[in-house]
């Protein structure tokens, strides 16, 4: 077996393991900072909206020997406004200008084909209106609007309100982070953007509901027995599918990494850039959140329940009462206690072996 398969198998088992639940506020700290700054960069920067949701023209060039710095200063000279310019495979030009009429675009035009030295007969022109864009910025709002409210309502069925609240929180601490990075690094949010963000919250889903299922399913009778908290099932939850969250963020990266990174970067594809990045960023904070924030917070709403509080009440009294003793976990294991094993989601640390007894421990 490998050794991220074996580390996986121990993470499962419980034998080692990350104290996510008890170390939960450093977490929530760093998840607090991070949308902050995210917050500020949209406020202080703003969103480079693009030529879809503002309205304006598209130019598209033959082939010519002018650079995308001499064209971007030229295209900016003949409309007053910032061009963004991109070199197409057969060596010509996609000019792009925010806020431009129909008779601003003949205008420009005109001066383009002189400026670049081609026919401006050969020089195509596409006009998008402002209120397409505002459409497309609508629909986009309502598609967010009616999957989180489909979200809620699946994850109030399938599992509980404090779930359906938590995913709720990590979706939207997904989408601000995502949003807060487009406006910090100034890239132009395009319906790509759009279709990249909705894409990441479907994913972020996936991986939260994973943890859930095994928080379900390890949680099954726990008031019945006095070893395990809630928090601690939790924690073990979270434990036990980390390999799993791991291994699918990486191999999901990956291809998204070499799509924003070779082909906006290195080959200059830049309209790549619109939904690589939402994708990249969204997928990483995604694996972030479902592992330090969903679940936690679910941990943190029900031990509030006055029977998780009687439950944690009770086990941490056996616990003091076999440390008072000298006794471990193990050497104080008894009759009814979850079924004489360590639930689906227990106690995460390295495992306590009974002293004095010479016994083979407890299977967990």
């Amino acid at each position: 077996m490998s050794r991220l398969g074996n580390l996986g198998a121990r993470l499962y088992r419980g034998e080692v393991g990350y104290d996510f639940i008890g170390k939960r506020k450093i977490w929530y700290g760093v998840s607090v900072l991070i949308t902050i700054t995210a917050i500020l960069g949209l406020v202080v920067s703003g969103l480079n909206m693009g030529i879809e949701f503002k309205g304006g023209a598209v130019f598209t060039t033959p082939k010519t020997s002018v650079s995308v710095s001499e064209a971007e200063d030229l295209a900016s000279e003949a409309s007053g406004h910032q061009a963004i310019v991109q070199k197409l495979g057969n060596g010509g030009l996609r000019i792009q200008i925010t806020e431009v009429d129909t008779q601003k675009s003949d205008e420009i035009q005109d001066k383009l084909a002189k400026d670049l030295d081609v026919p401006r007969e050969k020089i195509a022109a596409d006009l998008v209106g402002p209120s397409w864009g505002e459409q497309i910025a609508n629909k986009a709002w309502t598609g967010l609007g009616v999957f989180m409210v489909l979200v809620v309502i699946y994850l109030a069925i399938a599992f509980e309100w404090r779930m359906a609240l938590a995913a709720l929180v990590a979706l939207v601490h997904d989408i601000t982070i995502t949003v807060g990075v487009y406006a910090l690094v100034g890239f132009e949010v395009t319906p790509g953007t759009v279709i990249g963000l909705l894409t990441i919250l479907g994913y972020s889903l996936y991986d939260t509901v994973v943890v859930f299922d095994s928080l379900k399913e390890g949680t099954k009778g726990i008031t019945k027995q006095t070893r395990w908290t809630y928090s601690d099932v939790a924690n073990r939850s979270i434990n036990s599918t980390l390999v799993r969250s791991i291994n699918t963020t990486v191999v999901a990266l990956l291809p998204v990494a070499g799509l924003l990174f070779i082909g906006g970067g290195v080959l200059g594809a830049g309209m790549l850039n619109d939904i690589s990045l939402a994708l990249f960023v969204g997928l990483a904070a995604g694996a972030y959140s479902s592992i330090f924030i969903a679940t936690p917070l679910v941990a943190d709403l029900k031990e509030r329940e006055p029977q998780m509080k009687a439950l944690k009440k009770r086990v941490l009294a056996k616990r003091a009462a076999a440390a008072a003793k000298g006794e471990t976990e193990e050497d104080d294991r008894g009759e009814g206690d979850y079924e004489d094993a360590a639930p689906a989601g227990a106690v995460v640390g390295q495992r306590q072996q009974p002293r004095g007894h010479g016994r083979t421990p407890g299977k967990r």
